[in-house]
């Protein structure tokens, strides 16, 4: 059974950076697309990133593109989401995700993960 925690949520500036890290319980089959979401009162959960872990191939949302970056440290077993240059719309609460999918699969609708962990909240003003 995989445990997710994330961590790194604060209250920033627009314009500002965070960094949220996903802490896994193990790095396995099971973990092989792993991918952040976000949910904002009143809004849908959005799918932000996704990365595959085998070839560390990644995919960001158009609204992230440019801005955020998803990245593994396999040592650590720990998926990181850089956030630079934060909007007043980005303020959510973040959602690490993680799934024994790949291909087309492996994207950014929540449907496939059957890993979440509890969340952090990003607040930006």
């Amino acid at each position: 059974h995989v445990q997710l925690v994330e961590s790194g949520g604060a209250s920033v500036q627009a314009g500002g950076s965070l960094r949220l890290a996903c802490k896994a319980s193990l790095f396995t089959y099971a973990t092989k697309c792993m991918a952040w979401f976000r949910q904002a009162p009143g809004r849908e959960r959005e799918g932000v990133a996704r990365l595959f872990r085998r070839s560390d191939t990644t995919v960001h949302a158009d609204s992230v593109r440019g801005r955020f970056t998803i990245v593994q440290d396999k040592a650590k077993n720990i998926l990181y989401l850089q956030m630079n240059r934060l909007k007043p719309e980005d303020a959510a609460m973040y959602t690490c995700a993680a799934g024994a999918v790949g291909g087309t699969w492996c994207g950014l609708s929540p449907v496939p993960y059957g890993y979440w962990g509890q969340g952090t909240q990003v607040t930006v003003s």
